[in-house]
């Protein structure tokens, strides 16, 4: 093996692990301790994840806000209120998992507003969709145990919109539980993209999208903050 004994100084990082340029040359291990290309191995790991971070960062957008997202449930609250006159012989449905939270968080604003009970469920659709391949048996239960809807007003809730199979599995577990009046459907983002004919009577915000971009809602309840973030997603080669 041919031995190199010398580093162009200029764009290269001392043996010690003092930075004294951007690019690394050639150095043998067999020329320096181990402990010392144990320093160059981890600054470069170090300096590759900082790399990646901040490149996924130039891609990622904050849309909405804690402020911006309490306003928008605010709304809507106000919303369900008029469309409804009152409250009285509807429910909230949030979609697990942040459907649910959001819903709670309406419900809060309602009985603010109208000093009335506001009976909320919740809902598992995971068994209930067909765009996932082995699709298991499901019951009553795996959707929502212990829920009476006959003939009530629901309104149910998600974070995001997108193609409407989620929400068309929801419709399918809450008619496994009964016949409800009417179904009103809440979404605190609309994306866009949709494959089914489906329209949301409520909307936090509308946000036009590719679908090479995803939109996460992050809600303080499960992920220490609320925000809506947009990511713009690389194209894939070939």
């Amino acid at each position: 093996m041919e031995r190199t004994d010398s580093l162009d100084r200029s764009k290269s990082i001392a043996v010690d692990g003092e930075l004294q340029g951007d690019t690394l040359l050639s150095v043998c291990p067999q020329t320096l301790p181990s402990g010392k290309v144990f320093c160059l191995s981890h600054y470069w790991s170090r300096r590759s994840k900082t790399l990646v971070q901040e490149t996924e960062k130039e891609h990622e957008h904050v849309l909405m806000d804690e402020t911006g997202m309490r306003r928008a449930l605010t709304r809507i609250a106000h919303e369900i209120l008029e469309k409804n006159k009152g409250f009285e012989n509807c429910m909230l449905i949030g979609v697990r998992t942040r459907g649910i939270y959001l819903a709670r968080r309406i419900a809060e604003r309602i009985m603010e507003i109208e000093n009335v009970p506001v009976p909320i469920g919740e809902i598992d659709v995971t068994r209930y969709r067909d765009d996932r391949s082995g699709r298991p048996e499901h019951t009553k239960e795996d959707a929502a145990p212990a829920m009476d809807i006959h003939n009530k007003k629901l309104i149910l809730f998600d974070d995001v919109l997108y193609t409407g199979r989620t929400v068309r599995a929801a419709m399918d577990a809450l008619m496994d539980l009964g016949r409800p009046q009417m179904i009103q459907l809440g979404v605190l983002v609309d994306r866009g993209h949709r494959e089914l004919p489906i329209r949301p009577d409520y909307i936090g915000k509308n946000i036009p999208t590719s679908r090479l971009e995803s939109i996460e809602v992050l809600l303080q309840e499960v992920d220490g903050m609320d925000q809506v973030v947009i990511t713009q997603q690389r194209r894939q080669n070939g």
